[in-house]
C-alpha cells in the first residue's frame, strides 16, 4: 500500500515537471524572449508607436513562453503545421483569422480614412509626386530581395516594407508569401517606430541650412464639396485601373468619406476609436504570436531585416530628392523637409518634418504642408501593392 503511495507520488511529480515550460524550453525561445523586451522597452520606455509595439511584443512574449504554445495556439497533427490543421484551437488561433483571411489591414484603413484630412493633398494636388517618389524604397528592395535569391512573389512581399506601412504590408505579404507574414510584419512596425532615427540624420544630409529655413505659403482652403467627390473620384479611377488595390484604398476612402459626408458621424466615431482601437489589438497580438523562435530566427530573417532598412532609407531618399527637385522648379518656395513625409507612416513622418524644420526655424510650421505628401504616400503605398499583387499574385 504504502509503496503504490510513493509510485503514485513519483507520477504526479514527474507529470507536473514535465508540463512546466521551464522544462520545455530552447535556446531560440529565450532569444525571443529577449527580443520581446527589447520592443517593450522601445514601446514604453522610448514611446515608438506604442499602440502596435506593445502589442506585437506581448503576443511575441506569450508564444515564446516554453510550453505555451500548445495552450495558446492549439495542437498541430503530427508532421502538419498547416493553419487549419491546428486542433484543439486556442485564443490565439482564433485571433490570428483575421490576418490569415486578411481581414484586419482593410479595417485598420477604413479607420486610418476617418482619422485622415485629405485638404492638404486637394489644396496641392502636386504632393503626389512627393508620394510617388518616397515609393523608391519599394522597387530598390523588390531587385535586392531577387538578387539575394528570393522569388518573385517572395521578393515583392519583402519590398512593401519600403512603403513604411504595416497593414499594407501584412496585407501583400500574406497574399504573396505567407511564410514571411512575422517577420515582414515585425521589420515594418519595428522600422516605423524608428521613424524618428532613420529619417532625421537623412534629411539633415540632405538638405542646406538654407532650404530647411524656407517658409511655405498658406494652403488655399478646401471646400466640403472637394472633400466629399475626392475619395469616390479616386477610388473609381483605381477601381478601373487596379482593382488589386480597391480592398486596401477602398476602405481608406470609405473612412474618410464618413467624416468628410457629415451625415455619419457615429459610424465616422466609431471608425476613428472602437474599431480602430480594436482590430489594432487584434492585429498586433496576431501578428506578435507568429514570431516564433524557431522560424523567426533564421539567416533568412536578417536578410529581410537588412533589405526593409535599406528600404525606409531609399524610400525618405526618394521623397526628399522629388522635393528638391520641386524646390529648384519653383525657385525656392517649396521646403524640401516636407519630402521625407512621402513615406507613409501616418502622421509620424509630417511631424518628423515640422520638428527638422523647426530646429533651422522655430516659427517655420511644416506640419500641413507635410501632410499632403504623408497621405500622398498612404494612397502611393496601396497603389504599390496593388500593382505587385497584379505582377506576382
Amino acid at each position: 500500500m504504502q509503496t503504490n503511495l510513493l509510485i503514485d507520488f513519483g507520477e504526479i511529480f514527474s507529470n507536473l515537471w514535465e508540463s512546466m515550460g521551464i522544462s520545455q524550453g530552447t535556446w531560440q525561445n529565450y532569444v525571443m524572449l529577449l527580443i520581446s523586451f527589447v520592443l517593450f522597452f522601445l514601446a514604453i520606455v522610448k514611446k515608438y508607436e506604442p499602440m502596435l509595439l506593445l502589442p506585437i511584443a506581448f503576443g511575441m512574449f506569450l508564444i515564446n513562453l516554453p510550453g505555451a504554445e500548445p495552450i495558446l495556439w492549439g495542437t498541430h497533427p503530427e508532421g502538419n503545421t498547416a493553419y487549419e490543421a491546428v486542433e484543439n484551437r486556442g485564443l490565439l488561433w482564433y485571433l490570428y483569422y483575421g490576418v490569415d483571411k486578411v481581414i484586419y489591414p482593410p479595417l485598420i484603413f477604413l479607420g486610418i480614412g476617418a482619422m485622415t484630412d485629405f485638404g492638404p493633398l486637394i489644396a496641392n494636388p502636386k504632393s503626389m509626386l512627393i508620394g510617388a517618389g518616397a515609393q523608391l524604397g519599394i522597387f530598390i528592395a523588390l531587385f535586392g530581395a531577387v538578387c539575394i535569391g528570393f522569388t518573385g512573389a517572395e521578393a515583392a512581399a519583402i519590398a512593401i516594407i519600403g512603403g513604411a506601412d504595416g497593414p499594407t504590408a501584412i496585407y501583400v505579404s500574406k497574399m504573396l508569401a505567407e511564410n514571411l507574414v512575422p517577420t515582414i510584419a515585425i521589420a515594418a512596425y519595428s522600422y516605423m517606430a524608428l521613424i524618428p532615427a532613420i529619417q532625421k540624420p537623412i534629411m539633415r544630409l540632405l538638405t542646406t541650412k538654407k532650404e530647411r529655413a524656407i517658409r511655405m505659403q498658406p494652403l488655399r482652403q478646401v471646400s466640403k464639396v472637394e472633400k466629399v467627390i475626392f475619395p469616390i473620384v479616386v477610388t473609381l479611377v483605381v477601381g478601373l485601373l487596379l482593382p488589386d488595390a480597391i480592398p486596401l484604398l477602398g476602405m481608406l476612402m470609405l473612412g474618410n468619406l464618413f467624416r468628410e459626408s457629415g451625415v455619419v458621424s457615429r459610424l465616422s466615431s466609431q471608425a476613428q476609436n472602437g474599431l480602430i482601437n480594436t482590430i489594432t489589438i487584434f492585429l498586433g497580438i496576431a501578428v506578435g504570436c507568429k514570431a516564433k523562435g524557431d522560424v523567426f530566427l533564421t539567416t533568412q530573417t536578417l536578410g529581410i531585416l537588412a533589405i526593409g532598412i535599406i528600404a525606409f532609407y531609399c524610400g525618405t531618399i526618394g521623397g526628399l530628392l522629388t522635393a528638391k527637385l520641386m524646390c529648384k522648379l519653383s525657385k525656392g518656395k517649396i521646403n524640401p523637409l516636407i519630402g521625407s513625409a512621402g513615406v507613409s507612416a501616418v502622421p509620424m513622418a509630417a511631424r518628423i518634418s515640422e520638428d527638422v524644420g523647426r530646429e533651422t526655424d522655430p516659427g517655420n510650421h511644416l506640419l500641413m504642408h507635410a501632410m499632403g505628401p504623408n497621405v500622398a504616400g498612404v494612397i502611393g503605398s496601396a497603389l504599390a501593392a496593388g500593382m505587385l499583387l497584379a505582377c506576382f499574385g
